[in-house]
């Protein structure tokens, strides 16, 4: 299966979690295309003082990958700031939330799988 770049709905989501502005969900698979059980599998954009607001997974992880940008990323209550080329994994019960510090978006590919 492919799916192009041009099929790809984007949805704006306002304050996503608790979180501060408008962050840009743009899915390359939907639930039930694949075998895998996957719940998300999307490139998130926070444009420059967004924020994904901390959050805990139950029964899932989150996988983020950093495509571009800086951010200030909230692992279980601990800061770190993340750049491009940083991953990040948060199992089930562990919680966690991302803002964008810099002047540029930041470009998130993010996976989140039911264990």
């Amino acid at each position: 299966m492919i799916r192009f770049a041009n099929q790809a709905q984007p949805e704006i989501r306002e304050n996503m979690r608790g979180g501060e502005g408008a962050v840009t969900l743009t899915p390359a698979f939907q639930p039930g295309d694949c075998q895998a059980k996957l719940r998300l599998f999307s490139r998130i954009t926070l444009p420059a003082g967004a924020s994904i607001g901390y959050h805990v997974h139950e029964g899932e992880e989150e996988l983020f990958y950093f495509l571009s940008g800086t951010a200030e990323f909230n692992d279980n209550g601990t800061l770190h700031t993340v750049h491009a080329g940083d991953a990040t994994v948060t199992g089930s019960g562990q919680g966690h939330s991302v803002r964008n510090t810099g002047d540029a978006p930041v470009e998130i590919l993010a996976v989140i799988a039911a264990l």
